[in-house]
């Protein structure tokens, strides 16, 4: 009876989570394009390359490591130890979710504004 509720446990935490990966890549990468453009002066095409190349780490790392953590150890046979550890399976990759989240807005900020120091750099020496 414990593997019949370990593969349901499989059949409900896999589909969250690959949805909670494609829902925050999506926003993520979405909006990232801004900061891409912002920080390639416009040229769309190696922005676009750029932040799909982030987005397929992205995707590689945050389903691997929710393949990663898939071992579910229930102690006992109730459906109660299954929901506790689905919650914590689900509830602790979501946490890394928003870890990472936070981690590529660090970088698309950054590289913005080395964009900015880069640019002002150019300035000068154009003025000089």
């Amino acid at each position: 009876m414990e593997t019949a509720k370990i593969l349901i446990g499989y059949f409900i935490y896999l589909p969250i989570t690959i949805t909670l990966t494609l829902i925050v890549s999506r926003t993520l990468f979405k909006n990232a394009k801004v900061f891409m453009f912002d920080i390639f002066k416009g040229r769309e095409e190696i922005a676009n390359a750029t932040n799909k190349l982030f987005e397929t780490g992205f995707y590689l790392l945050n389903l691997g490591f929710a393949l990663m953590i898939l071992q579910m150890d229930l102690y006992s046979d109730t459906y109660q130890s299954l929901v506790e550890a689905l919650s914590y399976k689900i509830g602790g990759f979501s946490i890394y979710l928003g870890v990472m989240l936070f981690f590529n807005l660090y970088f698309f900020f950054r590289g913005k504004r080395k964009a900015k120091e880069n640019n002002a750099e150019n300035m000068i020496v154009f003025k000089a």
